[in-house]
């Protein structure tokens, strides 16, 4: 009986450890994209998750847009942005605690950014 109650009781603190790693990625992060012409566009994002669902807002250089149809599983995500324009940017990658590896498609173009918590 006591070793059923200690692995129940293990099994809920991994699970535990797990949600808490994913709710870790809820904040403000910063980087640098590439863009084709050559050229650096910082780009910030502020994430908020809630079970395996992504919201929050994505900027680059304009005003911020939301993010849409995010979804989290593990450590990787995807979601949606649309600049005023109504262009599409999908996003997917991974989360690694203290850096999220990001890839963006834009028009079939594939670019790469890696964002910093900003703590600011």
């Amino acid at each position: 009986m006591k070793r059923r109650i200690f692995t129940t009781m293990a099994l809920v603190c991994c699970i535990m450890v797990c949600f808490a790693a994913i709710a870790d990625m809820t904040g403000k992060w910063t980087g640098m994209l590439k863009t084709p012409d050559g050229n650096d566009l910082q780009i910030n994002f502020i994430f908020t998750v809630d079970g395996d669902k992504l919201t929050g807002t994505a900027q680059g250089d304009g005003d911020p847009v939301p993010i849409d149809s995010g979804r989290i599983s593990g450590n990787e995500f995807s979601f949606t942005a649309a600049n005023p324009q109504g262009v599409v940017f999908k996003h997917s990658g991974k989360f690694f605690g203290d850096s999220v590896s990001m890839n963006i498609d834009v028009n079939g173009t594939k670019l790469h950014a890696t964002l910093k918590r900003d703590d600011k």
